[in-house]
């Protein structure tokens, strides 16, 4: 089994008490908890990640709702998704953030991104209420495939890693600087 690396070793950026350290200086103050939790709210793409039972790894772009700090998305009930991710499983989540307002049509602007480890947890076919979790959720998945629909909820925990919240565009260039570890609460 891989041991598990902490991306602070090898990014440069520590965060110690909402301010983060990059090579033992202090910089800015980087982006707060209740910020990335905005950002995370306004979008509504992420790429999902996991390891199938065979230990094969396994990503997917997925509309997510999101109804207080949790994430929720629709799976047809016999996708891979539906078939292979299970209850209690760990995954990776990364959510690509858009930048740069009409600047980016013109200048190539990477998009800023949360990454995080969620705990899945697995709601059946006709046992969820979409309605009652969110409406914005329940808009998103067509009226023909709420009852037939797995629905999975994804629970963050430990640390998001961001890249280019709460710092300039021109920051962004620098990766120490566009990175920070902000916690999960």
């Amino acid at each position: 089994m891989a041991r598990e690396v902490s991306t602070e070793r090898y990014s440069g950026v520590e965060v110690f008490g909402g301010e983060s350290r990059t090579r033992g200086r202090a910089t800015v103050p980087r982006a707060s908890t209740e910020q990335v939790w905005g950002e995370l709210g306004k979008a509504s793409f992420a790429i999902v990640s996991h390891v199938t039972p065979s230990g094969e790894p396994r990503s997917s772009g997925v509309v997510y709702g999101l109804s207080g700090r949790h994430l929720y998305f629709a799976v047809a009930r016999q996708s891979w998704k539906a078939r292979q991710i299970r209850d209690g499983q760990q995954m990776a989540v990364t959510v690509p953030l858009r930048r740069g307002g009409l600047l980016s049509l013109l200048v190539p602007i990477p998009p800023a991104t949360v990454s995080f480890h969620a705990r899945a947890m697995v709601h059946p076919p006709g046992t969820l209420d979409l309605r009652s979790v969110s409406k914005k959720l329940e808009s998103l998945v067509p009226d023909e495939r709420r009852a037939t629909a797995t629905i999975l909820e994804l629970v963050p925990e430990g640390t998001f890693l961001t890249y280019g919240i709460g710092v300039s565009l021109k920051a962004m260039i620098d990766p120490v600087a566009a990175q920070a570890h902000v916690p999960i609460t």
